[in-house]
């Protein structure tokens, strides 16, 4: 503790000095810490998606990082596999401790700014929780559920201010604050349509008390403070769904909802289109639903219609050209076709053709130190599913680059080293020829080298009628 006592005896000291001489606030802070079981030996420092540094740790994995010109807001760390956010003002000398064994529920903040970013971690760590409490109560009719949602509403409210009154935090934490709560309960409405079981979403919206969305006139569908807001994105994601309906319902005259329909896809775009200005969260919305349909879609006539409707509306030339490669792949891993022969290494550093290493029924898997969770969740899955299926093949790649030592030892630290563990020698390339998107796509591939599913889910419900289906061909 004598690293930490030090830090704040300096900060403390400094900033002391120039508050009783009444000058202006330094645009500077502090950002130091401790972590336990490190995954690296650094971490990456970031602000708006733009990377700030990469900050080593030193003998006793701890560092101490000073940030001039301070741009006050939220920025996020990341380490290995995970990452967090944590607001900066200036001023602050802000220190915290983590076990990467258990991240979030570990990391303790001290120092100048600790209260605020320790509520905020709280919050975070209950919103987790949360996330299974409203799916259970979105099971409830419109009226029980609102009141239930309110309820939790009023009760974070009530939390925040007796927060501000203990410490007087400033208005930029205030607004995140607000926001937090605001877009979280903003996110709940949205999400129950479509997590509600009943398939007539139509009739379903219908029944829904007159004031269940009254908060949708006050929706700011262009706020450049919340660009960057992970809940205002999520909550405008959904938003946008579920206003998509009504027109999609029009079209389709009260028939079952599918969001795979083009008809909804399309009218979906159409609306980000005509609500959205700001250039960056328009162009992220329309990236996400068409990329989101491509994935997912095996005919080719639809992919080309809605990625006519895409290049019309989009203003991004980079998402464009992303787009355009993308849809040339998906239509070219049709079922029955041989799969593409990328290069891997393996961890002995040696290069192979992904197609040598197809001898069997094949399933292909792949992840990224960017999600964390997935890594973990499929290696598990992996785990259990070698077991009851011996006869088939589990190949799992890395996404991240030829990082050999850095992929070996979050294997080996999680108990997930396998021989079957592979990197791609050109992410990008592979990325795009494989279009893999999202990051939890699976691919089956017959003895043969033939493509059998070039778009399935190991999570999903059907995935071992599947398997049976591979092992029977």
């Amino acid at each position: 503790m004598k690293f930490y006592f030090t830090i704040l005896f300096i900060s403390v000291t400094l900033f002391s000095c120039k508050k009783n001489n009444e000058e202006p606030a330094l645009n500077i802070a502090y950002l130091g810490g401790e972590i336990i079981n490190p995954n690296t030996n650094y971490i990456v420092l970031s602000k708006d998606e733009t990377i700030l540094d990469t900050v080593y740790l030193d003998g006793k994995n701890r560092f101490l990082y000073k940030i001039d010109n301070l741009n006050k807001g939220i920025y996020t760390f990341r380490h290995g596999g995970e990452y967090q956010l944590v607001l900066l003002e200036p001023e602050d000398s802000l220190l915290f401790r983590l076990n990467t064994l258990d991240f979030d529920e570990s990391l303790v903040y001290s120092g100048k700014g600790d209260d605020k970013n320790n509520y905020f971690i709280n919050e975070y760590i209950e919103n987790e929780k949360e996330e299974k409490y409203i799916i259970k109560i979105c099971q409830l009719n419109g009226e029980d559920f609102q009141k239930k949602a309110d309820s939790l509403k009023d009760f974070k409210a009530e939390r925040l201010n007796r927060f501000v009154e203990k410490n007087d935090p400033s208005d930029l934490f205030l607004k995140i604050a607000h926001a937090n709560i605001d877009y979280k309960y903003y996110l709940s409405k949205e999400v129950y349509p479509f997590v509600h079981v009943g398939e007539n979403k139509a009739a379903l919206l219908k029944s829904l008390p007159k004031n269940f969305y009254n908060y949708r006139k006050e929706i700011n569908y262009n706020d450049s403070f919340l660009t960057n807001h992970h809940g205002y994105n999520k909550f405008l994601r959904y938003n946008l769904s579920n206003l998509s309906l009504k027109t999609h319902d029009d079209h389709e005259k009260n028939a079952c909802f599918d969001k795979k329909s083009l008809c909804f896809n399309l009218d979906r775009l159409k609306l980000i289109d005509s609500l959205i200005i700001n250039p960056e969260v328009k162009d992220d919305l329309l990236y996400h639903f068409t990329i989101g349909y491509l994935a997912k879609s095996k005919n080719i006539e639809y992919n080309k219609e809605l990625l006519k409707t895409y290049l019309s509306i989009s203003k991004s030339e980079k998402g464009k050209e992303r787009m355009l490669r993308f849809t040339s792949s998906v239509n070219n891993l049709k079922n029955g076709d041989k799969l593409p022969n990328i290069k891997i290494f393996g961890y002995d550093d040696s290069e192979y053709r992904l197609n040598a290493k197809v001898y069997a029924p094949t399933v292909l898997c792949f992840w990224s130190f960017k999600y964390f969770d997935h890594f973990k969740e499929s290696h598990y899955k992996i785990k259990e599913l070698k077991v009851k299926y011996p006869e088939i093949n589990f190949i799992s790649i890395n996404m991240d680059g030829k990082n050999i030592e850095k992929s070996k030892n979050l294997l080996k630290g999680n108990g997930f080293y396998s021989p079957n563990e592979y990197l791609f020698k050109n992410p990008e390339v592979a990325s795009n020829v494989l279009a893999i998107y999202p990051m939890t796509k699976t691919i089956l591939v017959d003895k043969n080298n033939k493509i059998v599913n070039s778009n399935t889910n190991m999570f999903s419900v059907n995935f071992e009628e599947q398997l049976l289906g591979l092992i029977n061909r």
